[in-house]
């Protein structure tokens, strides 16, 4: 993969005016190809810590990728968190251990989800899109709820969607993957549009609520960290 995967920000001053200039830009954007690759990132940390956490929490950062047709391959990159949870702050946390876990896949993917927002944030970067701006990687966001956005629940059916809004942008939308199940909320993040990632993530989910890759990068990183004792 591509990009500036080193050069993460150390503290919330640098980190805004970095979210800035990516919330800012507009690169190429991306349209999934028939049989395109999905990778997946996710970050668990210690149990039983309190509050927002705090630098240094150790955490695990599962990877996985899958081509269609073959099983899903994942990593682990195992250290300690950056800074403490701070809603719209969350790469200071997680942006280094995540780029690593991801850059150590064995193959990359044509696009990466995210347990993350991307344009749903006050600067228009949130993780989702700037892990994909440092990886090189069109990136679309899956989470269970908006930061800032809002919008009316979907109907009960399969594929139905309601759009999730910031001042008036569509930032992403709200997404049944299975009947009757809660909706998740899939978010443009890093060359992605709010429709891209809907079938992105459509693709990517078969039985269960949520897609295959993400549910597979928790597992190696949750599996990591019960192996830690």
């Amino acid at each position: 993969m591509t990009g500036d995967a080193g050069a993460w920000p150390v503290d919330p001053d640098t980190l805004a005016a970095v979210q800035r200039r990516l919330g800012a830009a507009r690169p190429p954007p991306w349209e999934p190809a028939t049989g395109h690759t999905v990778a997946a990132s996710y970050v668990c940390f210690a149990r039983g810590l309190r509050g927002p956490g705090a630098g240094g929490d150790p955490g695990w950062a599962g990877a996985a990728v899958k081509r269609p047709g073959s099983r899903s391959e994942s990593v682990v990159a195992h250290g300690p968190a950056g800074w403490a949870y701070e809603p719209g702050l969350l790469a200071l946390r997680e942006g280094p251990l995540r780029a690593a876990a991801v850059a150590s896949l064995p193959f990359p993917g044509d696009v990466l989800l995210v347990d993350a927002t991307g344009r749903d944030h006050p600067r228009r970067a949130g993780l989702a899109l700037h892990l994909g701006a440092a990886l090189g990687v069109p990136s679309v966001g899956v989470t269970d709820r908006p930061l800032l956005a809002a919008g009316t629940p979907p109907a009960q059916g399969r594929c139905s969607s309601t759009a999730l809004l910031v001042d008036g942008e569509v930032v992403g939308y709200l997404l049944r993957t299975r009947p009757g199940v809660r909706a998740v909320v899939v978010h443009a993040a890093w060359r992605t549009t709010a429709q891209v990632a809907v079938a992105v993530v459509l693709g990517a989910t078969r039985r269960m609520r949520t897609p295959q890759p993400l549910r597979e990068a928790r597992r190696a990183a949750r599996a990591a960290r019960g192996a830690s004792g």
